[in-house]
């Protein structure tokens, strides 16, 4: 197949997205499919054989951290010189629109997948609650064009059935198990985490530290409970606020972390923390899995699709500290942490990239073969 993907992020960026579409492509190049990837131009022309081209960014005002790509006359033209079999819009709401609108005037076959929740991310940015209506008219316009539309979650599908959004199936979810292994834990980077104190039972959250993932509540635990300590991989917008809302406390920032340093990071923990209830699905989940970690996460359905309760994980309901505290004392049984250690390593090694990928590569055919009956 000719696949096309246009996408609101890709590479050089580091996030869940970019994570699925980068595994994704190399699946794809790896099986003989030609592609090309239309995203932001960050300076990556060629990805695993695929070819990357970049259109210019800019700076939104409510979210100055990251650039982004707004709709763009010139993808029609791009996509028109490939020639692809189907496109893949990931997330329509800006750029990728682009290569929705693309795909129905050229009559191509369309798949669309939702990655991020925005409506939800507007009421955690509150002066902008205004604007969801308009952003799930946009969200109902652009998914209404194509052939099968994707989530990465049952919540998700769930949720967006229910804004009329039709043609909806769930992609599933992978992990690199190779990458992040147990076997990476090391005593000098517990040592580096906890501040020198590994004694301590140490809480890892990995990810972009903005507002929706919602760290700034676990800061009354860290008052309270002398028995843990916090490490805040990764950066992003909110660093500043969290160093100051987090100073006094037994909470380490090591910045942001990739490849071998995040596994260790990982594996050198006692249990992985996810309090954001805001995520389409949080691949993050499985890298702690994968890592043999015990995940502590707020409810959420995409959480509670992922984490079993007392079984590969621990979960707690959000803004609700007994219940957190409870979690956290279950964690201290450590016959508990060894079986939940092992089912959270099993649960993972269930999951691939390429079984991700392949899911996509079918859900392609799907339009494909959706798109000829429709204009037979």
């Amino acid at each position: 197949m000719k696949i096309a993907i246009v996408t609101e992020t890709f590479l050089p960026s580091v996030d869940g997205v970019v994570t699925r579409l980068r595994h994704a492509v190399e699946r794809f190049t790896d099986l003989g499919h030609e592609v090309m990837v239309i995203a932001p131009d960050l300076g990556v022309t060629e990805h695993h054989g695929a070819r990357v081209v970049g259109i210019r960014p800019v700076t939104l005002p409510f979210y100055k951290h990251r650039r982004f790509t707004l709709p763009s006359p010139n993808v029609d033209g791009i996509i028109r010189g490939f020639h692809p079999d189907v496109v893949h819009a990931a997330q329509p709401l800006l750029l990728a629109s682009s290569g929705a609108f693309a795909a129905r005037r050229q009559r191509i076959p369309l798949v669309a997948s939702y990655h991020t929740h925005i409506p939800r991310y507007l009421d955690l940015y509150r002066a902008w609650t205004w604007g969801k209506p308009a952003v799930w008219w946009q969200i109902r316009r652009n998914h209404a064009m194509a052939d099968i539309n994707i989530a990465t979650s049952e919540t998700m599908k769930q949720e967006l059935a229910q804004h009329g959004i039709e043609d909806l199936h769930v992609v599933r979810r992978g992990v690199d198990t190779e990458t992040f292994h147990p076997r990476f834990a090391s005593e000098e980077m517990r040592s580096r985490l906890t501040g020198g104190h590994p004694e301590k039972k140490l809480l890892v959250f990995v990810g972009r530290l903005a507002a929706e993932k919602e760290i700034h509540t676990l800061r009354p635990m860290m008052e309270r409970r002398d028995d843990v300590a916090l490490a805040i991989v990764g950066d992003g917008p909110y660093r500043g606020e969290l160093e100051e809302l987090f100073a006094g406390t037994r909470t380490t920032f090591p910045g942001f972390m990739e490849g071998e340093e995040l596994a260790s990071a990982f594996a050198s923990s006692d249990a992985f923390v996810f309090p954001s209830v805001t995520e389409t699905l949080g691949l993050v989940i499985l890298e702690g899995m994968a890592s043999g970690l015990p995940v502590v996460a707020a409810r959420s359905g995409p959480t509670m699709e992922q984490v079993t309760d007392g079984v590969d994980g621990l979960l707690y309901d959000s803004g609700d500290q007994a219940s957190l505290d409870t979690a956290l004392t279950r964690l201290g049984d450590a016959e508990l942490r060894g079986r939940i250690r092992k089912a959270a390593r099993a649960e993972a090694e269930r999951f691939s990239w390429e079984n991700a990928s392949d899911d996509l590569l079918r859900y392609y055919q799907m339009a494909i073969e959706k798109h000829g009956r429709s204009h037979d």
